[in-house]
């Protein structure tokens, strides 16, 4: 049995920029002038070149100003006769970093381990009970009871345990028997979702049948305004969570909207992809492939 994770909360969490877009922009003199260019700027003249052996370093006319000056800049530089051995030992070491900098990176640090996802952070109580608030206020029906244990049928609803969007009771998708349902998979980012939403709103609202009518909040990362969305769509009847998008193969849905017509022994009779044009349009398949008249 797939078992979804609890809905995230409706708290944002806070990213941190790269310090490349706080950082101020450096002019040329100070990139020039710069400790790290040195290392930090690969010059592509300097990573085919051998390392240098300490006599060639002594000859050569661009160490001796490699370090003051942020790294190898094609200016020449006389050196004396008199050169302090400390220092050319020092240029040495400088310029085999410098030459070995470039060419291979260096390895990697161990890394962290990874950060839970977004919708397996746990809900902290203040959040929650905000959630279940939200849900209270605007109206929306408890989450139907399901049977956790019986088996999915074939060609029927998924065996997923989902949750119930602002808490409340979890789902068992495959456990859903014994009448007739409508489940309507939406989201609050959707398009198409809200121009279908007054006709869901309308048929829920006259229904007088044994249709159950279900929503699922699909591929969601906040909570607070798909509950805002059910509300301001009037929309009164039970409504799941899936932020982990479990669904997506449990039931081959590309995207939202989409909408199962189920039979009452759990097995989809049709599916409609994209939204309805009118209220009307559901009641003809309600009609069609449950036979019943919401």
């Amino acid at each position: 049995m797939m078992r979804a994770a609890r809905p995230i909360t409706d708290r944002q969490l806070s990213k941190s920029p790269h310090w490349s877009e706080i950082r101020p922009q450096l002019g040329a003199e100070e990139v020039e002038n710069s400790a790290l260019v040195g290392n930090s700027m690969c010059r592509p003249e300097l990573e085919d070149k051998p390392e240098l052996k300490p006599a060639q370093v002594e000859k050569s006319a661009l160490v001796g100003n490699s370090t003051s000056r942020g790294g190898f800049n094609g200016r020449k530089v006389r050196i004396g006769r008199k050169f302090d051995r400390g220092r050319l030992v020092a240029a040495v070491a400088i310029a085999a970093l410098l030459l070995t900098g470039c060419g291979s990176p260096a390895a990697p640090a161990e890394s962290a381990p990874p950060m839970a996802p977004e919708s397996e952070v746990a809900p902290s109580p203040e959040s929650t009970a905000g959630l279940a608030i939200m849900k209270k206020k605007a109206g929306i029906a408890e989450c139907p009871k399901s049977d956790p244990d019986v088996a999915p049928a074939r060609s029927g609803l998924p065996d997923v345990v989902l949750p119930c969007l602002g808490g409340g009771r979890e789902v068992h998708l495959a456990g859903l028997r014994g009448k007739p349902m409508m489940i309507n998979v939406w989201a609050q980012w959707c398009g198409p979702c809200r121009e279908e939403a007054p006709y869901l709103a309308d048929v829920a609202t006259t229904n007088k049948s044994d249709l159950m009518i279900l929503g699922i909040d699909h591929a969601d990362p906040q909570p607070a305004l798909a509950i805002e969305f059910a509300q301001l769509s009037t929309w009164k009847y039970p409504q799941l969570a899936d932020p982990d998008v479990v669904l997506r193969a449990a039931l081959q849905i590309s995207g939202p909207p989409q909408t199962f017509f189920v039979r009452p022994d759990g097995t989809i009779a049709y599916r409609h992809a994209g939204s309805f044009k009118s209220a009307d349009e559901i009641r003809d398949a309600a009609r069609k492939y449950l036979g019943v008249s919401p």
